[in-house]
């Protein structure tokens, strides 16, 4: 069986391994997933990401981020699905939770958060939401 949509695979394997408290996941690697992984660690949501590889096959090994006992991570959501794709120009990207959530884009200079997409002045696809 194909999986339809793997960005969202990975985004729900973080939300239920925070949900039971998991320290470390491990997903299958695709490009866009560690620029989404890159993008969360450098706004500080998970700790660390590696690329493994064992015989021909390349996953991610993800290191979740907790802090007093819960998860940095509150909430995670996919906005652009396979089957509707969600455009913004940068002037009309949400602020989540008044600016201490982050909405992932994928813009023609990369998949960044929406604080460096104003900066630069570029919109793209809404990828998910992370608060």
């Amino acid at each position: 069986m194909s999986m339809q949509d793997p960005v969202s695979d990975m985004l729900t394997c973080i939300r239920n391994a925070q949900m039971m408290g998991i320290q470390e996941i491990c997903v299958p690697y695709s490009n866009v997933k560690s620029n989404i992984l890159n993008v969360l660690k450098e706004e500080g949501f998970i700790e660390d990401f590696s690329i493994v590889q064992t015989d021909n096959k390349k996953d991610i090994q993800v290191t979740l981020k907790y802090y007093q006992g819960r998860a940095v991570i509150e909430k995670i959501k996919r906005i652009s699905k396979p089957s509707l794709r969600i455009y913004r120009g940068y002037d009309d990207l949400a602020v989540v939770r008044g600016g201490f959530g982050i909405t992932i884009v994928s813009t023609p200079r990369g998949v960044m958060s929406d604080k460096a997409a104003r900066a630069q002045k570029v919109g793209g696809e809404v990828l998910c939401t992370v608060e």
